[in-house]
């Protein structure tokens, strides 16, 4: 339930079109709805507006869909299922019908992790760009288009434009620095955020990925080396995390 519910449910006491007792019945379930399982916790885009995502590691695909249904039941905002498995994706979507995946896992063996969301927000007009550094990053990528679609953005995507061959980059200058914020997802040694952040006025999100041969220290290295960016103003996330990367910038351009 966020800001927008409440005053719905306020306007609709005071017009009679919902009674005192079923506004109670309804505010019952807040802050949280207890599953056994899981703790639902509806009360947090009224607090900090942005929703509770469903994380998959971990979690049976039952416990996913019942998580999943529960939030899709409250309120009015997107609901994300990140990292998930096929089986655990496969027993939301069924139980939920409607939501939206990345990647759409089409090729017979594809076991990449995914990430569904339903019910998008309304369309926002920002200007984002998330640029990936390799084709192996595109895990992380996908969770982060995925959540930036679920908060209502329209996310430009740039991606193999890694400091290896940085023509590739560059050819999309004007996009880049014309974005009014960028989300750069690299791993190896992670050098494509400070040559983003020195060349774009927008707030720059770094995403490390655990890709790389062994010195990368399944993403370590990227962390670190983003972390020490001589790019001034560089925020990082975790390894791997790009749901964080989104809404860092949906924070940002609230």
């Amino acid at each position: 339930m966020d800001e927008i519910d409440v005053r719905q449910l306020v306007e609709d006491i005071r017009s009679g079109a919902c009674s005192p007792e079923s506004a109670i019945s309804r505010l019952r379930r807040l802050p949280f709805t207890e599953l056994g399982y899981a703790k639902v916790d509806h009360h947090r885009p009224l607090r900090q507006g942005m929703v509770e995502a469903v994380y998959g590691p971990g979690k049976t695909p039952s416990q996913c869909a019942g998580i999943v249904s529960e939030l899709l039941g409250e309120g009015s905002g997107p609901v994300l299922l990140t990292r998930a498995s096929r089986a655990q994706a496969a027993a939301a979507l069924d139980r939920s019908p409607g939501g939206e995946q990345l990647p759409l896992v089409a090729e017979e063996g594809d076991d990449r992790l995914v990430t569904v969301y339903w019910r998008p927000a309304e369309p926002r007009p920002a200007r984002i760009l998330v640029c990936t550094a390799g084709t192996a990053d595109q895990v992380a990528r996908d969770e982060c288009v995925a959540t930036l679609r679920a908060y209502g953005f329209v996310p430009d995507v740039l991606s193999d434009c890694g400091v290896a061959g940085v023509h590739r980059l560059l050819a999309s200058f004007d996009t880049l620095v014309d974005a009014d914020a960028v989300i750069v997802i690299a791993g190896m040694e992670g050098a494509l955020a400070s040559l983003v952040g020195g060349l774009t006025p927008a707030p720059v999100v770094a995403v490390p990925t655990s890709a790389g041969y062994g010195a990368a220290l399944e993403g370590v290295t990227a962390l670190l080396a983003m972390h020490a960016s001589c790019a001034a103003g560089v925020s990082v996330v975790g390894i791997d995390n790009g749901f964080g990367g989104a809404c860092a910038v949906a924070r940002i351009l609230r």
